[in-house]
This record gives structure tokens, C-alpha cells and sequence, in this order.
């Protein structure tokens, strides 16, 4: 059972279309194929297995260092050079040159991807979280915000970066009016420094939005997430 799960597609301009991304159960190394081998109640012991598939690697490096190529079960392989010749008298330099040992499915793989079946799952969320929120000037953690202080922002996910106006680190009222931290002194997914608006008394939930997907990736929409924890000013 294959498993996967959809992420919006970030490749195309449309806002509503997603791409799957596959999740293996697990990798298996050569130790779990010979365990898994074994308990298929072969008369073979791991010994036995073993040198059979040290064999098989042995004879693949070595068939394609004389210059075969091979056709198995499971895998093709051939040949290909990559880079320029300047004249048909020119010869492969390894400085300019370099050979490629390409691998193609065989019969048996090619049968096991038209028959995995799928599991759809829900993918790991990447939205940004709150775990705290720190007043500096008051050194009191998700009570109280002080006008014009420091807050620091603590989760994770929480770096703000886009094009989009709506990023960016928000101050929401009890009437739902939102102000934005217009200086961030400090930006990171961990943790969010800000300058604290000159917010009027009251109650207010902090809220961060940002595009930033991690791995220099950004999302075509903003994502938010409201700090549920009222905090007094």
C-alpha cells in the first residue's frame, strides 16, 4: 500500500489545483531483503543469500565496467556522455566529459507499478503555530502586551516572508480590527521579534501570516494561523 498525500501544486498560477506526494512505508537495506527473504521459508541460509546478492552486485559493477549493458528483471541499464565535443577528432575528456550509467524499470517493476495500490493521507501540517507569546517590558508570557513595547513570538513555521500584503505579524481586537508589528527585529521559523504597535487598551490575539513554505519555497497564498490566548493591553 502506497501512501500519499496533496500539497498545493506550486508549479502552475492556478490558486486551486494540488499535485500528490508519495510517502514509502519504510526503505528496506540489503539485511531487511535477506530477513524478508528468509521468511519466505527458504531452504537458503543468510549466509547463502548473502553471497548471491554480493554476487549479483559484484557482476553488474563489473559487466558495465567492460562496457555492457544489461537487461533483468528488474532493471535496464545503458550508456550516455554528457557535454560538448568540439571537432569530430576530439575524444572524451574526463575535465569536459562525463559518463552517465542510466537505469531504467524492468518487466517486474514495471508489472508492480500498474498493481500498488494507494492510501490517501492527510498530509503533515506546515502551517505556522504559536506556542507562546512574551511581553518584554512586562517579562510576562501569554497574559499582557504593552504599547509600544517588544513582543516575542515564540513556535514554529512562523517566519514571514511573500509578496502578499497580508503577511505579516497582526495585532486583532476584540472588535476584530487588525494592526500590523510594522518593524520585525527579529524573523525566523522559531521565533518572531516585533515592535509592538501603539495598540489602545484592551484584548488582543496575535496572529502571523506569511507565504514562506521553508527551503526557499514559497506558497502562491498567504497562510495564517490566530494565536488562540487573548492577551491584555
Amino acid at each position: 500500500m502506497l501512501e500519499y498525500f496533496l500539497q498545493e501544486n506550486l508549479l502552475t498560477d492556478r490558486p486551486d489545483d494540488f499535485s500528490a506526494q508519495t510517502h514509502s512505508i519504510a526503505t528496506l537495506d540489503k539485511e531487511a531483503i535477506i530477513t524478508r527473504i528468509l521468511n519466505k521459508g527458504t531452504l537458503l541460509t543468510r549466509t547463502d543469500i548473502l553471497a548471491v546478492l554480493n554476487g549479483l552486485e559484484e557482476t553488474v559493477v563489473e559487466a558495465s565496467l567492460e562496457g555492457y549493458s544489461l537487461t533483468l528483471p528488474l532493471f535496464n541499464t545503458s550508456f550516455s556522455i554528457s557535454g560538448v565535443f568540439e571537432s569530430p577528432l576530439d575524444t572524451f575528456d574526463g575535465n569536459r566529459h562525463k559518463l552517465n550509467i542510466n537505469l531504467t524499470k524492468g518487466t517486474l517493476l514495471r508489472k508492480a507499478e500498474r498493481e500498488v495500490k494507494f492510501e490517501k493521507t492527510n498530509a503533515a501540517t506546515s502551517l505556522p503555530n504559536i506556542q507562546e507569546v512574551k511581553d518584554s517590558v512586562s517579562n510576562t508570557v501569554n497574559e499582557k502586551l504593552t504599547a509600544r513595547g517588544v513582543a516575542e513570538v515564540r513556535g514554529y513555521n512562523l517566519k514571514i516572508d511573500g509578496d502578499s500584503p497580508a503577511c505579516g505579524l497582526w495585532f486583532i481586537d476584540q472588535n476584530g480590527a487588525e494592526i500590523k508589528a510594522e518593524i520585525l527585529v527579529e524573523n525566523k521559523p522559531s521565533r518572531i521579534i516585533a515592535l509592538i504597535p501603539d495598540l489602545p487598551a484592551g484584548s488582543y490575539q496575535v496572529k502571523v501570516v506569511t507565504q514562506y513554505l521553508g527551503n526557499a519555497k514559497f506558497l502562491k497564498t498567504p497562510k495564517q494561523y490566530v494565536y488562540p490566548k487573548s492577551l491584555g493591553v
